[in-house]
């Protein structure tokens, strides 16, 4: 959610600063700020609404200093105003601290200070971690001990960067928020995601709970929260940082929706081989799930979407299956044991209900593996292992190629499984795998041929739109009514097509379109569902083949690909993802950036 920027090094801080809240912008925020360590303090610029604003606020007296800290902030306590934008400082402004997560405890810690004359500017629970570092600064401790001392009394999730006004240094500590940090000869960088620093270096360390930084000039110390040394050893990130630009597209969604097909090469390359009818999964070789009885999915929103279809496949194949909302796992999860697999799928590696719902689980003693995009992630750091989705960075609000990527992998995960538990996979693999070989080439002929534009436009204004599908095409259906509500803030819902006549069908009039999604399983039932609503004046647009049955009797039509039937959907889904897309331009919505959203959940 909140974004984090920090930078050391020679030459002023303010245009690395802002470029970097700049990249930080599709997590999603309501406002932003930086504060500035010039030669006699410390400086704070900060507004409510958008980086932009900001930037046009501080160029008149732009901000000098090598070493700075910079936030977008996502409200959670108190109301998007400048007051309760970041930084925050103390009452003598010689502290700023920029913060992402939830302080529990802020309540008792604000009373505490402000009754030994601490006075609050904010409603946030963030302005009482500088507050608290003052305090112990007062109390005669230094600044390295006042910054730990502080964090040591914070309850809940953070990641916190700080920055005191009499030395040429960062403070930085994470519990429950991801925090990284970037190196590059002299220049140090601080943030909660890599692509904010990613055009000025692509060498990283991820923090881990209960890490300490301390960056200045001359490097970075790596400590726990008592000053033990811990090792931490840098990565490289392979992403260009090209990838996170539009290039030539007008959003970043269409940009990714367009990437798709080098995302599907790059998932399966080197993973199969389908002459052999063979996955290659390195760290998952045959046998590594002999003891598996059963498996639980976990995940939010679009990975749901993902782990939905995942665990359709198990199913088909014999093995038990779930998937859960990460969310209510802690009230509704089946029991769990050591024979149980729990496969947390999250795009980003970093979301908070999910990585709750991995720990209760590993907690109990289940095997444990993430299916993410991000190397170095929390998730993929706490699984047992990991299997990543290399679909590069998605800046897009609206998950993407990173749901076809998922869905993909889940295939050849769930392949793997099943050979181990039952034996066979209850599909023919060299078939299966040569269509998987030519995903790509099937995506890039939908997006060459697609009509959804001018169905986006046929189909303007409608009440309300419903998405059906039955087996692998039910998460499909359910994705792309997501899809299209998180957009173009229109109701649109997703059913699976046996359920329009267990009440939905009330809702159906020639104003309603249904979009049918049909993947050669069980289609005649799916044609019937949709010619009950046709029958009642619904316009009904079929997602088949072009020879399909239904493409004759629908009142327009989605064209993909025929395809195995496990793949099917996933074709099926671009096609959704433009038409959500191109209803949404035509309504002028912040398609990057819709209302209210954010691109990683990071706090419960």
């Amino acid at each position: 959610m909140c974004g984090i920027i920090g930078r050391v090094g020679e030459g002023n801080a303010l245009e690395t600063l802002i470029t970097g809240l700049e990249n930080l912008e599709y997590r999603g925020y309501d406002s932003a700020g930086v504060a500035v360590k010039n030669g006699t303090g410390i400086n704070v610029e900060k507004r409510s609404g958008k980086v932009s604003e900001l930037k046009r606020s501080i160029t008149d007296e732009p901000l000098q200093g090598a070493i700075g800290i910079g936030h977008t902030r996502w409200s959670t306590h108190g109301p998007p105003t400048d007051e309760n934008a970041h930084p925050h400082t103390d009452h003598t402004e010689d502290v700023a601290v920029v913060h992402n997560g939830i302080i529990e405890n802020y309540t008792e810690l604000k009373s505490e200070l402000a009754e030994s004359g601490h006075e609050f500017s904010s409603d946030t629970d963030t302005e009482v971690i500088p507050h608290l570092i003052q305090h112990h600064l007062d109390c005669g401790l230094d600044n390295e001990s006042a910054f730990r001392r502080a964090v040591d009394e914070l309850e809940g999730s953070y990641a916190v960067a700080a920055m005191i006004a009499d030395e040429r240094v960062l403070y930085a500590a994470r519990r429950g928020s991801p925090l990284v940090v970037g190196m590059e000869d002299d220049e140090y960088f601080l943030a909660s995601d890599v692509p904010a620093f990613l055009e000025y270096t692509d060498t990283v360390v991820y923090l881990e709970d209960g890490d300490v930084a301390i960056v200045d000039e001359t490097g970075v110390e790596f400590t726990d929260l008592e000053g033990n040394p811990v090792e931490r050893h840098p990565e490289t990130i392979e992403w260009d940082p090209e990838q996170a630009g539009k290039g030539e597209y007008e959003h970043f969604m269409l940009k990714e929706i367009h990437e798709q097909p080098t995302a599907l090469a790059q998932a399966i390359e080197g993973r199969i081989e389908p002459e052999l009818g063979r996955i290659d999964l390195t760290d998952f070789e045959p046998g590594t799930f002999d003891d598996v009885d059963c498996v639980q999915f976990v995940a939010c929103g679009t990975s749901y979407h993902a782990a939905l279809y995942g665990s359709v496949l198990l199913n088909q194949a014999g093995v038990r299956s779930r998937a859960l909302l990460a969310n209510e796992y802690s009230i509704s999860a089946p029991p769990v044991d050591e024979n149980t697999l729990v496969v947390a799928v999250t795009q980003s590696g970093e979301t908070a209900d999910t990585l709750s719902a991995l720990r209760e689980a590993s907690d109990a003693g289940a095997q444990t593996v993430t299916v993410t995009n991000v190397v170095g992630s929390t998730a993929a750091r706490e699984a047992d292992e990991t299997l990543l989705i290399r679909a590069g960075p998605e800046i897009g609000v609206a998950a993407t190629k990173t749901f076809s990527s998922q869905a993909v992998m889940l295939v050849l995960l769930g392949q793997r499984i099943a050979q181990d538990v039952r034996g066979e996979t209850g599909a023919d693999p060299e078939a299966l795998l040569s269509d998987l070989e030519t995903m790509p080439d099937r995506v890039e002929e939908v997006l060459a041929t697609t009509t959804a534009e001018e169905l986006a436009a046929t189909y303007e204004g409608s009440r309300a739109y419903f998405f059906i599908g039955r087996g692998l095409g039910f998460p499909v259906a359910l994705e792309g009514a997501l899809k299209f509500k998180e957009i173009t803030y229109e109701h649109a819902e997703g059913f699976a097509s046996g359920e329009l006549k267990h009440g939905p069908l009330a809702l159906v009039t020639p104003d309603t379109p249904v979009f049918a999604v049909f993947t050669g399983e069980e289609d005649e039932k799916t044609l019937k569902n949709a010619a009950e609503a046709q029958t009642r004046g619904a316009p009904v647009i079929a997602i088949c083949p072009p020879d399909h049955q239904a493409a004759l009797v629908a009142d327009a039509h989605l064209e993909i690909p025929d395809v195995d039937s496990d793949l099917a959907g996933l074709l099926a889904n671009v096609q959704l993802q433009l038409l959500a897309y191109y209803a949404a331009d035509r309504l002028d919505r912040a398609i990057d950036k819709p209302r209210n959203l954010a691109k990683s959940v990071t706090v419960e």
